[in-house]
C-alpha cells in the first residue's frame, strides 16, 4: 500500500517565479522613465529583523530594484522615528518603504504604520489601505494575505464555497487574511479562531483549509485535520538549535490533501508581494491608482 502524502505548498518556487515576473515588470518601468527605489527603517538589533531586513534588500536587487536601508539605534525616540517617516514619505526618490517590526519597547507600531503614506504603504497595513480591503476594494494588499491566498491558488486549492479556518487574528495575517478570503469573488467562509476560541480541534476536523498564523510549534496536528484539507503555516518560531518550526506538526502530511513545508515557505511569497506592491506604488506615481 502506498503511503499517503500531502502535496507540498511550495512556497518558495512559486515567489522564485514571481520575481521573475517582477523583475520584467522593473525593466519596463525603467524604459518608462521610473527608477523604482524601496526603503526600509530597522530600530535596533533584533537579529530576527536584521536578517529579513536583508532578504528584502537581496530581493531587491535580484529584481533590479534599487534599495535603501535605513539603521536606527535601538534607544530612538517615537518623536525621532515619526521623523524619519516624515522624511521619506516626503522623498520623491522612495517609491515604497516600511518600519521592520517588532519595535523595540516604548515604540508604538500602530503610530509607525498609520504614519507611513497610503500611497508608500508597501506592507498595505495603513488604516487607509485596510479600510479598501474591509470595503471590498482593496488597492494594496497586506503582503502575507496576498500570498497566502496565491500559494493556495498557485495549487488548485478550491476556496470558493469552502471552510477556511484562520487561527490567530493579528493585523498582519489573521484579520486581513479573513476579510481577503471572505471577499466577492474569493468567496470563502472564514472562522477566525484565537487563544480564547474554545475547541479549536474540532473547527479544525471541519474545514476544508486550514491556516495557522498563531506562532505556536505543532499547533496543528494530524488528529485536527480532515483528510485531504489544505493546511497552511504562517506562524514560526526557532528551536533551540536555531532552526525556523512552523506551526504545523510534520504528522499532518499524512492525512491533508496539501501542507506547506517545516520551513513555512510563506514568507518568501510575503517578501515577493512586498516588491509586487512597490511597483504597483511606483506605477502610481505615473498613473494614479484607480485612473
Amino acid at each position: 500500500m502506498t503511503r499517503h502524502q500531502a502535496i507540498v505548498l511550495d512556497g518558495d518556487e512559486l515567489a522564485r517565479r514571481k520575481r521573475g515576473e517582477l523583475a520584467a515588470q522593473v525593466e519596463r518601468l525603467k524604459r518608462a522613465g521610473v527608477e523604482p527605489a524601496l526603503a526600509t527603517v530597522l530600530v535596533g538589533d533584533n537579529s530576527a529583523s536584521r536578517s529579513y531586513v536583508e532578504r528584502k534588500h537581496a530581493d531587491c536587487r535580484e529584481v533590479g530594484i534599487l534599495s535603501r536601508e535605513i539603521v536606527l539605534p535601538v534607544m530612538t525616540s517615537q518623536r525621532d522615528l515619526l521623523a524619519e517617516v516624515r522624511h521619506l514619505n516626503k522623498d520623491p526618490s522612495v517609491h515604497g518603504f516600511l518600519v521592520q517590526f517588532p519595535l523595540p519597547e516604548g515604540l508604538d507600531e500602530g503610530i509607525a504604520a498609520s504614519s507611513i503614506l497610503p500611497t508608500k504603504d508597501i506592507d498595505g497595513l495603513h488604516p487607509f489601505n485596510l479600510g479598501r480591503l474591509l470595503t471590498g476594494n482593496p488597492t494594496v494588499l497586506p503582503c502575507t494575505p496576498a500570498g497566502v491566498l496565491e500559494l493556495l491558488t498557485a495549487y488548485d486549492v478550491p476556496i470558493a464555497g469552502k471552510r477556511v479556518l484562520i487561527i490567530g487574528r493579528g493585523t498582519l495575517v489573521g484579520r486581513p487574511l479573513a476579510m481577503l478570503l471572505s471577499m466577492k469573488g474569493i468567496d470563502a467562509t472564514v472562522t477566525l479562531a484565537h487563544s480564547r476560541t474554545p475547541e479549536i480541534g474540532e473547527l479544525a476536523l471541519q474545514s476544508d483549509v486550514i491556516i495557522s498564523a498563531a506562532g505556536v510549534p505543532d499547533l496543528v496536528t494530524k488528529d485536527m485535520v480532515n483528510p485531504g484539507a489544505a493546511v497552511v503555516g504562517v506562524g514560526i518560531t526557532y528551536d533551540s538549535e536555531g532552526r525556523m518550526v512552523s506551526d504545523i506538526a510534520d504528522d499532518v502530511a499524512s492525512v491533508a490533501g496539501w501542507k506547506t513545508p517545516r520551513h513555512g515557505s510563506v514568507g518568501s511569497l510575503t517578501r515577493a508581494f512586498l516588491l509586487a506592491n512597490l511597483l504597483q506604488l511606483a506605477e502610481a506615481s505615473v498613473t494614479p491608482l484607480g485612473a
